[in-house]
């Protein structure tokens, strides 16, 4: 699986307590590690990965000690989830840049005295629905 996935290192036969160690382990060295599991036995690692995921299909107890649920495709979505997710705080981030210019030029101008409460009111609106169509728009 790890390689069809493209996963560099995999581990294998471990108990739930061998992967929770070596997911500490891992934190200690500050790296952030992914966990995708989907069974009883990996709702402990699930919990203390940094991020984890598990497929739909998995147990309950997995699904709930996971950040997020892969609904379709299972564990070969993995990469179509991280991609998402990048694509996804690109987006966070470039929301955040277009608001706080709004603010820098529009809070100033607004001080002044210089837009009428109709100017600004389309102003903001402007700005509301740029973030929102930014947001919308469709990953790669």
């Amino acid at each position: 699986m790890a390689g069809a996935l493209g996963i560099r290192r995999a581990e294998a036969g471990m108990t739930p307590r061998d992967k929770v160690d070596w997911l500490e382990a891992r934190r200690s060295e500050g790296r952030r590690v992914l966990m995708v599991g989907d069974g009883l036995n990996d709702t402990g690692a699930l919990s203390v990965a940094h991020a984890s995921l598990a497929p739909g299909s998995a147990v309950d107890a997995a699904r709930s000690a996971a950040d997020g649920v892969i609904l379709g495709g299972g564990p070969m979505n993995v990469p179509r989830a991280l991609r998402d997710s990048r694509q996804a705080m690109l987006r966070m981030r470039q929301n955040i840049w277009i608001a706080c210019l709004y603010n820098f030029v529009a809070v100033p101008i607004a001080l002044a005295g210089l837009a009428s409460p109709l100017i600004a009111a389309i102003a903001m609106s402007s700005s509301s629905i740029t973030v929102t169509l930014n947001a919308m728009r469709p990953t790669r």
